[in-house]
């Protein structure tokens, strides 16, 4: 399985998920399964990801929690992947890890009192602009065989958070007080004044001295994440010297009023290339140009070409 390159998103993202906070309200807030309503948070426990598979690749910076479940001491171990774009094979690299993550524990021993392996969720958490499309079931992927060979096809499911669906969903609340809400939220927000009421709900429920460590964890990732995203180019240099929440809050809220301009500039440009993709999908509907035809003729690279196929075809 080819690597996957890392991305600045995930890396921030893990640095948030490294908080007993994130994962918690991760869980009840998403979650909706009673399972969890008999979890105790208070046992919450970052496990080591240092996985080495076959070919050497290390996994070591896997974010993999485990948590006591009601009276027993039997662990459920929540492992998380964080991405940002589409991986059409995404179910095969959470059963590899899944695989991965056993074979540490069979070495470690730690079974649960029956001399069983505890139970994993995995969970894919996405904050890509468009919808997920990739299957949720490695069953999905491999092709079925009739005759009895069925029986022997893997059956195995992650937990896909979209965060762009789970903010249009008519349910969804901006009221609720979690803190894995309020980043699905800010890395989607609807304008500047959405993005500063946010950020001013953290600062007051993250305000505790215990909680500084997930304060920085967010200004880490609105530096690398949020700002370059939403306010490509700008001239911050003074942000680079702040380092708590409250600071960056005081910040954007003086010099929030120069985005506009530059979110109009990025809108023309969006709509610029949702007009090209329009034009592509029309291509590739007619079926009578190659890939390579359909991206000399709109400017777009083959695999963008590739991919707006392959969603087409879902």
């Amino acid at each position: 399985m080819a690597s996957q390159p890392h991305h600045p998103h995930d890396h921030s993202y893990k640095l948030l998920f490294s908080h007993p906070e994130m994962v918690r309200d991760l869980l009840t807030g998403f979650v909706k399964e009673a399972w969890v309503e008999q979890l105790d948070f208070s046992t919450m426990e970052k496990v080591s990801g240092s996985y080495i598979t076959e070919d050497l690749r290390d996994r070591e910076d896997d974010v993999i929690w485990r948590v006591r479940w009601g009276d027993d001491w039997l662990y459920v171990y929540l492992l998380l992947e964080f991405q940002s774009s589409v991986d059409r094979f995404m179910a095969v690299r959470v059963m590899t890890y899944l695989g991965l993550l056993y074979q540490d524990l069979i070495r470690q021993e730690a079974f649960t009192p029956n001399g069983k392996l505890p139970p994993v969720l995995p969970i894919v958490l996405y904050n890509g602009e468009k919808r997920w499309t990739a299957a949720q079931n490695v069953a999905d992927l491999v092709e079925q065989v009739p005759g009895g060979l069925e029986r022997y096809r893997p059956d195995l499911a992650y937990l896909l958070l979209d965060e762009g669906a789970v903010i249009s969903d008519p349910e969804w609340s901006d009221h609720m007080r979690n803190v894995a809400a309020a980043l699905f939220r800010l890395e989607h927000n609807r304008d500047e004044q959405d993005m500063l009421e946010v950020l001013g709900t953290l600062v007051e429920w993250l305000k505790a001295p215990e909680q500084t460590g997930l304060r920085r964890a967010f200004v880490v990732w609105i530096r690398r994440v949020l700002l370059p995203n939403r306010a490509p180019g700008m001239e911050l240099p003074e942000f680079n010297e702040l380092q708590d929440l409250h600071e960056v809050h005081d910040m954007l809220a003086e010099r929030i009023k120069q985005w506009p301009e530059r979110w109009e500039e990025k809108g023309r440009q969006e709509g610029e290339q949702r007009g090209i993709e329009k034009t592509a999908r029309n291509l590739i509907k007619l079926g009578v140009l190659s890939d390579e035809q359909i991206a000399e003729a709109t400017g777009l690279t083959v695999a963008d070409v590739e991919g707006l196929r392959e969603e087409d075809t879902h």
